[in-house]
């Protein structure tokens, strides 16, 4: 089990909704954080929110989007705490709407945000993780790259390729000391969710209610601590489900289907047409 005091580790997307209550799951184990926050509201807050904490917090603003970017936050991170052992990369973008309908550049943004930011990232952190023989990275994904919701193409793609791209990084790394956890939340009720579902006008469906960011938080600390591959977290165990889609893709469709998870995105993609004919 690894210990966690005193270690440093990068945040992205610590500004956003799950972003305070990773960095104050971190922080209570005695993490060194630099959170790295998103040019937008909420900066001043979330220093507040550390300010009482024994570990160091610094946020460094950053566009992820940007390749001089990334590399300015590893920089940075080694300027103020001289190493980087842990990586989580929380930043994501989504979009909903009709696939076709769809820009070019956002579909552009969410691949920049949600996968390549994390890739190149965790490129620039493992030379040092490699010479210490010690580091983690966690890629914070989401159950829709499981499911597969409608409306979510871009989303869906990008978080299911973090899942690829983390057990990969485990079989390349392994008896390095350096390792890598994927988590894989369902609705959280903060950040995107409370965004949708105020679009949508209503919540999730019942099955697949939302659950609170301190489960993720928790998880977060786990995966790290125990080196866990993978960990799903939502309000009820979706395993099941899951399993069905694997053992036969059209049951497991259908029961998507029949959960409600296309018609709730349809009704956020409906709604934002509305309002802004």
């Amino acid at each position: 089990m690894k210990k966690l005091r005193g270690q440093t580790a990068i945040l992205t997307g610590a500004n956003g909704g799950m972003g305070l209550y990773l960095a104050n799951a971190l922080a209570e184990q005695g993490v060194n954080l630099l959170l790295v926050a998103f040019p937008e509201t909420g900066c001043d807050a979330l220093q507040a929110a550390m300010a009482h904490r024994q570990a160091r917090a610094v946020v460094l603003v950053a566009d992820l989007r940007e390749s001089i970017e990334r590399t300015r936050v590893v920089n940075h991170a080694r300027q103020e705490f001289g190493r980087v052992d842990i990586l989580v990369n929380n930043a994501g973008v989504e979009f909903s709407a009709v696939y076709h309908e769809l820009a070019e550049e956002q579909i552009r943004e969410v691949l920049n945000v949600n996968l390549e930011a994390p890739m190149m990232l965790t490129r620039q952190v493992l030379p040092g993780m490699l010479e210490r023989g010690q580091g983690h990275i966690v890629n914070i994904s989401s159950l829709a790259a499981k499911s597969g919701p409608g409306y979510q193409e871009s989303y869906a793609a990008s978080k299911a390729a973090l899942i690829a791209f983390t057990y990969s990084l485990r079989g390349t790394y392994q008896g390095t000391g350096v390792s890598a956890s994927v988590l894989c939340p369902g609705f959280v009720e903060v950040g995107i969710y409370a965004r949708l579902k105020a679009s949508a006008g209503c919540a999730a469906p019942a099955l697949l209610a939302a659950c609170r960011p301190e489960r993720v938080a928790k998880a977060l600390v786990r995966a790290i601590r125990r080196d866990v591959p993978e960990i799903l977290v939502s309000r009820y165990p979706v395993w099941p489900v899951l399993m069905i889609a694997a053992l036969s893709p059209r049951l497991g469709a259908w029961i998507t289907t029949r959960l409600g998870v296309h018609d709730f995105f349809r009704r956020v993609v409906e709604t934002g047409k509305r309002t802004s004919a």
